[in-house]
């Protein structure tokens, strides 16, 4: 009985530690870093995109909404390009032939990333689309769950800038 005790309080223990150690996207906080192969079969990483204004935008190739949005971001990130915003799709949990068929589809002009969980995990995604709107400095400003319409994109972007 004592070393079952032993036992389920050193677990408790571990499991509060694994907890602490993985980091969450939150508004207000840095964004967790990250490093995911690209659609074209390159390797992107968080810190290559330091110093600039980043918009994540995590979706799927089966997702309506995430569809829909598409070229309302690919259209503002074209406005506000030139003031230094990157945008990066996130596809999640689908592989690199879906996540080029999602890219060509919507002629878009910026990469994405194939997540295999670990940025889904790291920005607790739960649904989609999810836009996360990271500024300058690293800094997470928005978290935005679901379809945006293109003026609530504008206001995010303008957050980073």
């Amino acid at each position: 009985m004592k070393n079952r005790v032993l036992f389920a309080a050193l677990a408790l223990v571990l499991a509060g530690c694994a907890q602490s150690a993985t980091q969450h996207a939150s508004v207000g906080a840095p964004a967790p870093n990250f490093s995911e192969p690209t659609a074209d079969g390159t390797t992107l990483t968080m810190a290559s995109l330091q110093g600039k204004p980043l918009w994540l935008n995590f979706f799927a190739t089966w997702c309506p909404p995430c569809n829909e949005e598409a070229p309302a971001v690919s259209a503002v990130r074209g406005e506000y390009l030139a003031r230094g915003l990157q945008v990066v799709g996130v596809d999640v949990l689908e592989n690199a032939t879906k996540a080029k068929q999602f890219v060509d589809k919507h002629q878009l002009q910026y990469p994405a990333v194939v997540d295999s969980g670990a940025l889904r995990d790291a920005y607790n995604i739960d649904g989609m689309p999810v836009n996360v709107f990271v500024d300058r400095t690293g800094i997470v400003r928005a978290i935005e769950v679901g379809e945006l319409t293109r003026a609530e994109m504008e206001i995010d972007v303008k957050k980073i800038l």
